[in-house]
């Protein structure tokens, strides 16, 4: 094929949006039912995830994964520590690597160009993670600042990479791609209202309002005062409150931190978007999806493939060479 009638080269670009980003799938699932194998894959934090399943050949496997896990399967991947992040990261990375990609699997072996975006705490600097061992990657792609710890990559404490690019079309472009589809987790989330837990009239399942107070009973129980005073030598007053429920109350400190996050990606996002549009740009509904809430994998799939459909001529334009 020459020139002239050559496809141009299709960048995948997977944005954060911590749970909301199991609508990925979806999206490449609609990409694959109308034949569109993207050229080049790249993702910023759950973006970053779901870009390594597809670019290693996993990602049949993670959907099952994902579509199987229950509210009490997060709390147990969940490794809380007070070191640097709530929550550790080391039994999703040994889960992945135990079930999932090889260890030591590299970046350069992959059959398609992949790479993940992370910021450099020091510097705010954005990093591009184009070599090493996939896993790396995507664990400090996706350490989000508060939430997972950092990860030291060459003397470097790198966090999450949505904090400079949410939405990786310039990485896209710099490893060749010549069109870009691009997907936005995050363009509906903001100035929304924090859902009704309440359970609905006659349900006999338990709600998430029930789950969600028998986590936060649990929460009481934890000796969270003597833990933080162990490890900062100090005499902190009670933070019982936070895990308290009054007739009116406040968004939890995990929305309070997810929201603060999202108006700043959003921002962000906007302001790229607008010095380097993509030429396919998918924006799923996901509000109602709070930020660990990543046990509703079927509705966030179904949401991305559902996003990708309404935008079918646009991408078999793409495919097809027309755009």
């Amino acid at each position: 094929m020459n020139d002239s009638t050559r496809r141009p080269r299709i960048g995948l670009a997977l944005g954060g949006g911590a749970a909301r980003g199991w609508a990925h799938i979806g999206v490449i699932d609609f990409l694959d039912a109308i034949g569109l194998k993207p050229d080049i894959v790249c993702g910023t934090s759950a973006g970053a995830i779901v870009a390594a399943m597809e670019v290693s050949g996993r990602l049949p496997e993670f959907r099952e994964w994902v579509l199987g896990l229950e509210w009490q399967d997060v709390l147990a991947y969940l490794d809380v520590t007070l070191s640097g992040g709530l929550i550790q990261g080391t039994r999703l990375m040994n889960f992945f690597s135990e079930r999932l990609i090889d260890l030591d699997l590299a970046i350069e072996s992959l059959e398609r160009p992949f790479g993940a975006v992370a910021t450099e705490l020091a510097s705010g600097q954005e990093v591009w993670l184009q070599s090493g061992p996939l896993l790396d990657a995507v664990r400090a792609s996706i350490a989000l600042p508060g939430l997972f710890t950092p990860v030291n990559r060459d003397g470097r404490w790198l966090v999450d990479g949505g904090l400079v690019n949410p939405v990786p079309v310039s990485l896209c472009r710099a490893l060749g791609a010549e069109r870009i589809i691009a997907v936005d987790l995050n363009a509906d989330i903001l100035n929304k209202r924090f859902r009704d837990l309440r359970p609905p009239s006659g349900s006999t399942e338990p709600s998430a309002a029930d789950k969600e107070e028998d986590w936060l009973d649990r929460m009481r129980r934890k000796d969270w005062q003597g833990m933080l005073n162990a490890a900062l030598g100090l005499d902190l007053p009670s933070l019982k409150t936070y895990f308290q429920r009054d007739t009116e109350p406040p968004p939890s400190l995990i929305d309070i931190l997810g929201q603060s996050i999202n108006i700043m990606q959003v921002r962000i996002t906007r302001a790229r978007m607008a010095g380097d549009p993509p030429d396919v740009l998918l924006q799923p509904r996901l509000a109602e999806i709070r930020l660990l809430e990543f046990h509703r994998a079927r509705e966030a799939i179904h949401e991305g493939y559902r996003t990708a459909e309404a935008a079918a001529s646009e991408l078999i334009a793409l495919k097809e060479g027309l755009r």
